[in-house]
């Protein structure tokens, strides 16, 4: 059994991966190296466990979502609402609930914003990415809110997308956890994701930025077209800019008023939602994660408002492995021949 202290930890020394996840993990790391994240706290998986052995000692609801074949998605719908359904009921425990209390309250006077984000132990590798398949919460507001959403949270560890990718993965489910991280949220004045290398292309020369104003769940939501710039890593320079039509805008709307969504103002819909040194100071931060974790990533970021010089006013919500071009850099072109000329003659055996 998970001891009570390492139930909750606070974010900035997150580092354990089987014990707060991939998004808690890569969270903590950025704090440890000086990247402005907000401060926040992680229930680990094993409050996670903890409570599934309560509602599921025996493993019955597990082993059926291990037993669903990969293509029946009939089947992985009806099994996975009734497991969602049964953590979502089951009572909270008192003992994780008071200390998931007390870490809240140590971020500030209550009521604190927080977001409250699933970290699955299985997330956000090179070889696979569970990005957007766990729930993420924004402006929850009150201790008995925060303990609801981490549940729930908990439960989207078996959304549908979710367990039909582990399934198609071929994951066994005991190695399956949730963490949950805890953040006060930021209300930036732009919000959105940049590629260490080029998205489209491949390039490891450039960082690729998209940004909008407000949110970034704006554009992660898809209710956006982002503004789109490229960096070069050589030079510094901006390389590439496209400036879109943004005609929603998603607003925090601080005591527990939670997020909006509105038409954005008409000055601001076809303005740069980034400075060019804005621009500049997000590629850099970029370059700086991507030489921390030595591969090429996929950052959330988000830049307030103030006259701070623009790499003060960053913030960083989540960095990731890119998997898209990493995976195809991995796979051989073709499989081994005994001879070079076979490549060749198996070529031309394809056209004959």
């Amino acid at each position: 059994m998970t001891s009570s202290g390492s139930l909750v930890v606070p974010l900035a020394s997150a580092a354990d991966v089987e014990s707060v996840g991939g998004k808690g993990a890569a969270l903590g790391s950025l704090a440890r190296i000086g990247i402005a994240v907000p401060p926040g706290f992680v229930v680990t998986s094993g409050g996670f466990l903890a409570f599934m052995d309560q509602l599921d000692g025996a493993g019955a609801l597990r082993a059926e979502i291990s037993a669903l074949p990969a293509a029946d998605l009939s089947a992985i719908s009806q099994v996975a609402a009734r497991v969602r359904e049964a953590i979502v009921s089951w009572p909270f425990m008192p003992e994780v609930g008071a200390l998931v209390g007390s870490a809240y309250l140590a971020l500030g006077d209550d009521p604190v914003d927080v977001a409250v984000r699933s970290s699955a132990t299985v997330e956000d590798s090179a070889e696979a990415s569970f990005a957007g398949l766990q729930d993420t919460y924004l402006g929850v507001c009150g201790a008995d809110s925060v303990l609801e959403h981490v549940r729930r949270c908990w439960a989207s560890l078996y959304n549908d997308e979710s367990v039909a990718y582990r399934r198609r993965l071929g994951m066994p489910e005991d190695g399956v956890s949730m963490a949950v991280v805890v953040q006060r949220m930021v209300s930036p004045r732009a919000a959105g994701v940049m590629f260490t290398r080029s998205p489209v292309t491949g390039d490891r020369s450039v960082v690729a930025i998209e940004g909008s104003w407000g949110l970034g769940s704006a554009l992660v939501s898809g209710d956006v077209t982002p503004d789109s710039f490229v960096v070069s890593k050589i030079t510094g320079e901006i390389t590439g800019r496209r400036i879109s039509a943004k005609e929603r805008l998603h607003s925090f709307l601080p005591n527990g008023r939670g997020v909006t969504v509105t038409d954005t103002p008409a000055a601001r819909r076809e303005a740069a939602s980034l400075t060019d040194d804005e621009i500049k100071a997000l590629a850099d931060a970029g370059r700086r994660v991507e030489d921390h974790y030595g591969a090429a990533q996929d950052i959330e970021w988000a830049i307030l408002d103030g006259d701070d010089p623009p790499a003060e006013r960053i913030v960083l919500l989540q960095s990731r492995p890119e998997t898209v071009w990493a995976a195809r850099a991995a796979a051989p072109v073709a499989a081994p021949k005994a001879r070079p000329a076979d490549h060749v003659l198996s070529h031309f055996g394809k056209q004959w």
